[in-house]
């Protein structure tokens, strides 16, 4: 019986999102419940995203060893396993720097399970299959986020706030439903899941590349065994990345271009939950789990759908500035939430929308924190936030596509992901230490000026051969 890709694609991409989500982002509102500092939480989600920066040095081994297939099976076991020792880690007693490795663990576990999927998307679906399938993995990806950031956080929020078993309770909750849905994962797709008849071709150009090299360089390249192999067809996929017009501008706009929404993503979170003598908003965990998961996730995806849209109508050169200056526009939003900090009714341009609300829906009472003006500007704010984020994300994505060669599709995206990657690490490190040392509204117009360099570098980007690329990265995407 041939299961059909529209069963299992969305699903592997769950699986990929969900250990992502919960590395990244739970993560995050988990050290904070457990009292830890900004900094320590900037400095060590900085370091979870080293797999993700790094996998691309692994991924030969993953075509070389077994079967991209056994990968995705043992991976998805493995991460379930993990979560379930992040429940363990809850109850010991220091349960903030055991968390550490094992969230590290997930993190390398989790970039292995990437490069398997990845490689088993393009290994089991023909070229103009892959693009049919590409928005739908995209889609299902995001859900997985939805999951991860809004309802396991609204989970541990509410078991915490409404229960006697606490933070500590509330978060093991949430890592045992996350352990759950990740050991599903593996059981389902243990049955549902093709062995691919073919090799993806990118891999076979790749070897016969190497082949060549080592003829060139005499037999003895060829004696030398499967680990030089590699290297020599690693510096080959590299060199053929480099060798493309412009590649300094390319390289320094993929680099610096997230600076600024780095900064200030790794310290939203925790600037929504803080308390108010510390400069924070004081919304309660569950409450933001359900802002992010619920009206921000659908902004973030319309976003990601119109910047995809207006890219493949419009022409990535027509779209990449305007969506680079709405994205990074949108980071002075905080500015204000944290210079403002709005209490009491929503009021804009004199307008009572709290009280209009109030007259629309009797029934809810009068001083339900919803409908004030805290909840009301953290929605609004973060919806825009969001949606901005998904259309300049777009377009950005889009230009990483375009510095792909058809030889080595691949693995060269996985280079320019791995530089985009790096580029969000160093200002993730120090995001924590300026919240902490300058407080948050001056940690987000820091983060709006460091957004500036990477927009103003777009000027010296090669689009002008926009037309002659575009086809290459709609097949692709």
């Amino acid at each position: 019986m041939r299961i059909k890709p529209s069963i299992f694609i969305p699903t592997l991409y769950f699986a990929e999102g969900l250990p992502y989500a919960i590395v990244k982002n739970m993560s995050v509102l988990f050290y904070k419940n457990l009292g830890a500092s900004n900094s320590f939480i900037g400095q060590v989600g900085t370091v979870f995203y080293l797999p993700w920066t790094l996998k691309f040095l692994w991924s030969p081994l993953v075509d070389l060893r077994g079967t991209k297939r056994k990968w995705i099976l043992v991976s998805q076991t493995v991460l379930g396993c993990i979560a379930l020792l992040l429940i363990a880690s809850v109850y010991l007693p220091s349960p903030i720097y055991t968390s550490v490795v094992i969230f590290m663990t997930m993190a390398f576990a989790s970039a292995t399970h990437d490069i398997a999927i990845d490689g088993y998307y393009m290994d089991v679906l023909e070229p103009h299959r892959q693009a049919f399938y590409v928005g739908i993995r995209g889609a299902a990806y995001k859900v997985a986020w939805l999951v991860g950031s809004g309802a396991l956080v609204f989970l541990a929020g509410k078991i915490a706030e409404t229960t006697s078993l606490g933070v500590q309770g509330g978060w093991a909750a949430a890592f045992a439903v996350s352990a759950l849905l990740l050991l599903i994962c593996a059981a389902f797709h243990s049955v549902v899941l093709p062995s691919p008849q073919v090799a993806h071709p990118d891999a076979g150009r790749t070897a016969e590349a190497v082949d060549l090299a080592a003829e060139n360089q005499g037999e003895g390249a060829k004696s030398a065994g499967g680990s030089r192999s590699t290297v020599l067809q690693f510096w080959l996929v590299l060199k053929s990345w480099l060798d493309q017009r412009r590649i300094v501008p390319i390289i320094i706009y993929i680099l610096i271009f997230r600076c600024g929404d780095a900064l200030m993503l790794n310290m939203a979170q925790p600037f929504l939950v803080d308390p108010k003598q510390k400069g924070g908003l004081e919304i309660p965990t569950s409450d933001v789990g359900l802002i992010y998961g619920t009206v921000g996730m659908l902004f973030l995806l319309a976003g990601g759908i119109v910047g995809g849209v207006l890219v493949s109508r419009l022409g990535l050169k027509k779209c990449l500035m305007p969506t680079a200056l709405i994205q990074n526009g949108a980071i002075i939003l905080y500015w204000l939430l944290a210079w403002q900090k709005p209490e009491g009714a929503a009021v804009i341009f004199n307008y009572n929308l709290s009280d209009a609300l109030h007259t629309w829906f009797p029934s809810v009472p009068h001083d339900w924190q919803w409908f004030g003006a805290r909840y009301l500007a953290t929605i609004l704010c973060n919806s825009a936030e969001q949606f901005s984020y998904g259309l300049g994300n777009a377009a950005y994505t889009v230009f990483l596509l375009t510095t792909v060669k058809s030889d080595y599709k691949a693995a060269h995206y996985a280079i320019a992901s791995a530089l985009m990657a790096f580029g969000v690490m160093v200002p993730g490190w120090v995001s924590g230490m300026i919240a902490d040392a300058f407080g948050y509204e001056k940690l987000f117009l820091i983060s709006f000026l460091a957004a500036i360099p990477g927009i103003i570098t777009i000027f010296w980007l090669p689009l002008d051969d926009d037309s002659t690329r575009g086809e290459q990265c709609n097949t692709e995407s």
